[in-house]
């Protein structure tokens, strides 16, 4: 029998959304896996985070409170410097022995810019690499081709089905289809917080509303609790 496949979902989470939550619920369900998000200490792809990791860590731990499957992971705040993913791979690949199978979790987007990350190709030596594809984002070989050649030839030989990647360690890649288009982005919430929209509580689960409420944080007014809340 194989041993349960762990999943690592990295992000800045500034702030976790509702549409977090279902890409992470989505690989857990399809997958059987046990599925950690992963919050970005210095994500050195985003310069516009708006909260502390400490307060992005806070709202991951109550946006989850009660999930199953679900879980933080919390080590990239623990080390200086840019928050790296081959870094964090190896650790965790360290922590988990050679035998454990791992994925990582990106977006679509992200794929298409995966040769600007660091070292990148040394990440399918340690994880697998599992791609959600949104219905406004599907995996276009055509885009990846005209985008980043070098990535498409890397995934080619390694793509494989989401049900054979508990069976090894790491090195394939899959897609994880994500069924129903979802509407939130951390940056539009942030924006809809900042002109005092209250659609954005909408967006993110109840407790993480109080939190951001209650620490004041985006903009809005601290402390004031509306009573829906």
């Amino acid at each position: 029998m194989n041993a349960p496949l762990r999943v690592f979902y990295g992000g800045s989470f500034d702030p976790v959304h509702n549409g977090h939550l279902a890409i992470a619920r989505a690989a857990r369900d399809a997958l059987d896996a046990r599925v950690f998000l992963v919050p970005a200490g210095d994500p050195p792809h985003k310069s516009d985070t708006c909260a502390s990791a400490e307060q992005r860590a806070r709202m991951l731990d109550l946006a989850i409170e009660g999930e199953p499957g679900l879980a933080v992971d919390g080590r990239e705040l623990l080390r200086p410097g840019p928050s790296y993913t081959v870094d964090t791979l190896r650790e965790l690949r360290a922590d988990l022995g050679a035998a454990a199978a791992i994925a990582w979790l990106v977006g679509a987007d992200s794929l298409r810019q995966l040769q600007t990350w660091h070292r990148w190709r040394r990440l399918f030596d340690l994880a697998h690499l599992l791609v959600v594809e949104r219905p406004d984002a599907a995996l276009d070989a055509a885009a990846l081709h005209r985008d980043a050649p070098e990535v498409l030839d890397e995934i080619t030989p390694r793509l494989c089905a989401p049900s054979t990647l508990a069976a090894r360690p790491s090195g394939g890649c899959c897609v994880l289809p994500l069924a129903q288009l979802r509407p939130e982005s951390s940056s539009a919430l942030r924006l809809r917080i900042a002109r005092g929209d209250a659609r954005w509580r909408d967006w993110v689960p109840p407790a993480v509303a109080a939190h951001i409420v209650m620490q004041g944080l985006y903009g809005v007014s601290a402390g004031i609790l509306p009573r829906n809340l």
